[in-house]
């Protein structure tokens, strides 16, 4: 796992300087003529607009960095169980799956990053689809898990992913259909109580800790974005910014979520 931390660390520092880079070359106006998301118009986040600059919220784009560190390590996860074909987990055993996890955190990484540095509707949309990607992944690989009796074939796997890409594109509509602030609370819910299901169908080989822990860091996450939207202790030009807390906690959160699955007691 550390030589994994280590490339995850390396590939992420590369990504960030290309971001650097980019922010430092190019300028606010590439993003004209694109509609304005609701989000700048009302001025939801804390962190100050800059239309001048290649990234209009800087800090709130470089956190989204936190995505692609841990999408880049679930990556290569996957890859090693790919290799390997561990036994012993049925997550390890289905490396697809966290392939499509870690592609999902990436994306997301992109997404979250294009709508923060433009502001755009288009970005907002690619953010919020990228957000439902993690989230329904997570809730696929908590149901794969309660259904542990059921021996999926290799072609049923390939099927299962195809159905959950697809899945995921449909958000892009079902999203305009239904708001956020009923899809992600009942998307989370679902995460828990799949959680909280293969717990006890587990309880000598799950870590407690994880669910815990992912539990605790999306509530806090949540209280910090909320307080940014709410402009409390705000500073529009601070270092400090709540929504990229956020992105920190949720980021994390996820990734506990999708450990306490992959990772057993032995």
């Amino acid at each position: 796992m550390q030589r994994l931390l280590i490339r995850s660390t390396i590939i992420t520092a590369i990504m960030l300087l290309i971001w650097i880079g980019f922010n430092q070359i190019l300028d606010g106006h590439i993003w004209e003529g694109m509609t304005l998301s609701n989000s700048a118009l009302t001025v939801e986040y804390c962190e100050f607009n800059n239309p001048d600059r290649f990234f209009h919220q800087s800090m709130n784009t470089y956190s989204n960095l936190v995505y692609f560190f841990l999408g880049v390590l679930i990556c290569q996860i996957a890859w090693g169980d790919y290799k390997s074909r561990n036994f012993q987990n049925r997550l390890a055993n289905f490396p697809a799956m966290s392939a499509l996890m870690g592609v999902c955190f990436i994306y997301l990484s992109f997404g979250s990053a294009f709508f923060h540095a433009s502001l755009t509707w288009a970005g907002q949309r690619v953010d919020m689809n990228g957000t439902y990607s993690i989230t329904v992944t997570l809730v696929s690989i908590g149901l794969y898990h309660v259904l542990h009796k059921i021996n999926f074939s290799e072609q049923a796997k390939k099927i299962w992913i195809i159905v959950m890409v697809v899945i995921i594109l449909a958000f892009y509509q079902i999203h305009l259909l239904i708001s956020s602030s009923i899809l992600v609370p009942i998307l989370i819910l679902l995460m828990l109580v799949l959680i909280a299901i293969n717990y006890f169908q587990f309880l000598k080989q799950r870590y407690l800790f994880l669910g815990v822990l992912s539990l605790a860091l999306i509530i806090i996450a949540l209280k910090i974005r909320t307080m940014d939207v709410q402009k409390i202790n705000c500073d529009p030009h601070s270092f400090y910014q709540g929504h990229s807390v956020w992105h920190l906690l949720a980021g994390l959160s996820s990734f506990c979520n999708y450990a306490f699955f992959r990772f057993w007691k032995k």
